[in-house]
């Protein structure tokens, strides 16, 4: 009786043990674990639910089986014409075979620390090799905008003449790739490497780019300047229709005065006719009285503006001097 205590006793003891050295363990959602038994992987679990495992021979090292993010530190790198800009990246990458991942960087903090070996080294290579304008720029949609934006300056011909004139100031160079396919560049370079770490990159994404400070003064030049061309284009503008309207209103002037003048003229010589006419007959009625009378008119007119006479003996001062005249 005692040795069946005893052997209950031990029963319930070794059960007791077992329980607490963890036999059982759990894979939540999103979650894929690893069992290492002497520091080889033995199996992958990857569906979610209660499993088992050898005590104090398996150990269970957990991995998340969901997307992850990485956010690598903006980089100053300069383009292919040598101009310095800084780049910020991130990317969406995940655990694809985690006993490769176990046997290469075992946790999340050394994954973090390839992918930044990785991806950093790809965005540089990659913006090394292009232009500037590839890197900022996603199409050259900025070209169809500017040959398709209007200046209103209240005809057709001045407007069409002027946007041609802005259009050739500021035109852009093309690009051949874009900011898009440089990133699939630097997805493509990065996938080289990783799935030796167990890793799959998803996606690569340039978040920013921002000049450096001598780049930014440079740009910011540039866009003075342009805006400068379209501003000085606008003046000039300005100034010949200004001068085309001065030569309208000075044409105007002049056939608006021209008409006066001959209107003036045709009564003038109207007038002229019709006081000739007056004369001739009152001549003709009296021909001494128009005489005399026209000898008066002209006496108001020349002798106020003589300062001294020398001789009155003259025919024209008959009427004041001469016995008739009397």
């Amino acid at each position: 009786m005692k040795k069946l205590i005893t052997v209950l006793v031990i029963l319930i003891l070794l059960v007791v043990v077992l329980v607490a050295a963890g036999p059982f363990y759990v894979v939540n959602e999103g979650e894929q674990a690893a069992v290492v038994r002497f520091g080889q992987i033995i199996s992958i679990e990857r569906d979610a639910g209660l499993k088992f495992k050898t005590p104090f021979l398996d150990n269970i090292v957990i991995y998340p089986k969901k997307i992850l993010a990485w956010d690598g530190e903006p980089q100053r790198i300069p383009t292919l014409e040598k101009q310095f800009i800084w780049v910020d990246t991130t990317a969406r990458w995940r655990i694809s075979d985690p006993a490769k991942f176990y046997a290469s960087v075992s946790s999340i903090d050394g994954a973090y620390g390839r992918l930044d070996n990785v991806i950093d080294s790809a965005v540089r290579t990659v913006i090394t090799q292009n232009y500037l304008r590839e890197a900022v720029r996603n199409s050259n949609a900025i070209q169809q905008t500017k040959s398709s934006e209007s200046f209103e300056t209240g005809d057709a011909a001045g407007s069409e003449a002027l946007g041609q004139l802005t259009q050739v100031e500021v035109a852009h160079e093309s690009i051949a790739k874009g900011r898009r396919a440089l990133a699939q560049e630097m997805l493509a370079l990065s996938r080289e490497l990783t799935p030796e770490y167990g890793m799959e990159i998803l996606d690569v994404q340039v978040r920013q780019i921002k000049y450096s400070d001598e780049l930014t003064e440079s740009v910011y030049n540039r866009m003075i300047s342009e805006r400068n061309q379209i501003a000085q284009a606008f003046r000039s503008f300005g100034e010949g229709k200004k001068a085309e309207w001065l030569g309208k209103l000075e044409n105007e002037k002049r056939s608006i005065l021209s008409a006066a003048y001959t209107e003036s003229e045709t009564i003038k010589g109207k007038a002229d006719a019709e006081a000739t006419q007056i004369y001739s007959e009152t001549y003709s009625r009296d021909p001494g009285f128009f005489a005399f009378w026209r000898a008066l008119e002209s006496y108001k007119q020349t002798l106020p503006k003589f300062n001294k006479t020398l001789s009155t003996d003259m025919d024209y001062f008959r009427f004041l001097y001469g016995t008739r005249g009397r």
